[in-house]
């Protein structure tokens, strides 16, 4: 979500530097605009003092400005310690003095989209062109999908987990029911945590269709994710990093809101379908609970989700 923001500086002549956990660098690396892409050592969770303080000795003198896109104490300290004269970041946690140039936070309560949101610390406004976009380099997106024995444009992409939490899944038994409606194989994309979700969804869908799903959950590097995704047919997700890729790819794409908000996170392509019971007009009865933005459904009844047949979802992507 932060691709406009620095396809917005890189248009103003600012040579961009990204520094990102080694999880979410290739997708910096899949920018044009970003020159160079740093790799932070630093573990989740945990302000790390020594580790950024190292960091900042070593980046110390190279930049100008620095522009801090998540909103924690621990993120603007880097840029501090390492004396880069303009820090730009919004209000935050408590970051009076660390960031020199600060930002309102929106009001409490409020989920702005996070384009918009990101967008803002450039000092101009968004546009509706502000839409993330991701490039690959043919030749090496064409090897890495080969090698995974896939053949480009003859599969889909599912991407069923959440790690916020389960009110953000669509159930296992729907994206194996959609698996075995399709015509072409399925891939299976998720990290190591989400293997045994993508195990019982190949496993319930070989039973309706023999060989229905390719699991390659906790088998792929984000390197290879990425490129798998860029060549598949279509994509279908949760509300989830991997969507956003999908998006900025622009490969078509049906995207299913539970508890979060498409008014927040949307999928920002043309060729994107979102499905969100909660502004279909045709559901009753109306689900006044979302979105409630929680780990897991309040009420016990997931019913934003639950309630979204395969047979909707297959209606956009066959």
């Amino acid at each position: 979500m932060t691709e406009p923001l620095l396809r917005r500086l890189h248009a103003r002549g600012e040579r961009l530097t990204v520094g990102a956990l080694p999880w979410v660098a290739p997708v910096y690396r899949a920018m044009p605009q970003v020159a160079e892409v740093i790799e932070f050592p630093f573990a989740h969770g945990g302000l790390q003092w020594q580790a950024r303080r190292a960091m900042a000795a070593h980046l110390h003198g190279r930049f100008d400005v620095a522009y801090v896109c998540p909103n924690s104490l621990k993120s603007a300290l880097i840029p501090w310690w390492a004396g880069i004269p303009k820090r730009v970041g919004y209000r935050g946690e408590a970051r009076w003095g660390i960031l020199n140039r600060r930002l309102p936070n929106p009001p409490k309560g409020e989920r702005p989209p996070m384009v918009a949101f990101y967008s803002a610390l450039s000092g101009e406004s968004g546009t509706e062109a502000d839409r993330p976009q991701l490039q690959l380099h043919e030749a090496a997106r064409l090897q890495a999908v080969q090698a995974l024995d896939l053949m480009p444009g003859g599969y889909y992409v599912f991407a069923p987990g959440a790690e916020y939490g389960p009110a953000k899944r669509w159930p296992a038994s729907h994206f194996a029911g959609l698996a075995a409606q399709l015509a072409l194989p399925v891939v299976l994309l998720g990290s190591p945590k989400e293997a045994a979700l993508c195990a019982e969804i190949a496993r319930l869908a070989h039973q309706q269709r023999p060989g229905a799903c390719v699991d390659l959950s906790g088998r792929t590097s984000l390197d290879q994710a990425l490129a798998v995704i860029a060549s598949a047919k279509a994509m279908v997700s949760n509300d989830s990093g991997l969507m956003h890729v999908a998006a900025a790819f622009g490969i078509p794409q049906v995207a299913l809101f539970g508890s979060s908000s498409p008014l927040h996170t949307p999928p920002l392509s043309a060729k994107a379908q979102v499905i969100w019971l909660k502004n279909d007009a045709s559901y009753l009865p109306a689900l006044d609970c979302a979105p409630c933005f929680q780990r897991e459904c309040p009420l016990g009844h997931t019913r934003c989700l639950n309630d979204i047949a395969p047979e909707r979802v297959l209606g956009f992507i066959r």
